[in-house]
């Protein structure tokens, strides 16, 4: 029986996988972390190597809107934040990478506030 650890590579591995497959076109990646207490998001050129943007529920700007940083209302205003950066620099089509989280709560959350910010993906 795989661990859990294990359970969590090789699904990061195949959403990353797929992700390759569709990044011959040149969209940058809207990367998502999530840990225990905080939620991450970064925008991502992987043919210079760059990070574009980035956003958590850590930077100055949020602090006085989020409560906690793990629940789904900070998640989304991550997304808004990252929307809103992202636009600032021409950026308007990104390819979602989930990593190897579900794409429920939190990380669904992130994506919802991202799209209502403006993103396509």
């Amino acid at each position: 029986m795989a661990d859990r650890k294990e359970l969590l590579q090789r699904r990061r591995y195949r959403t990353r996988l797929n992700l390759k497959k569709l990044a011959k076109t040149p969209k940058p990646r809207l990367s998502v972390f999530r840990s225990n207490f905080h939620i991450y998001a970064q925008l991502i050129d992987d043919q210079q190597g760059l990070t574009l943007a980035s956003a958590s529920s850590l930077d100055k700007e949020l602090r006085g809107q989020v409560k906690k940083g793990w629940d789904v209302a900070a998640a989304e205003l991550v997304g808004k934040v990252i929307a809103e950066k992202a636009e600032k620099i021409g950026v308007k089509v990104v390819l979602f990478d989930r990593g190897p989280y579900i794409y429920h709560g939190r990380i669904k959350a992130l994506a919802t506030g991202a799209r209502a910010g403006g993103l396509e993906f």
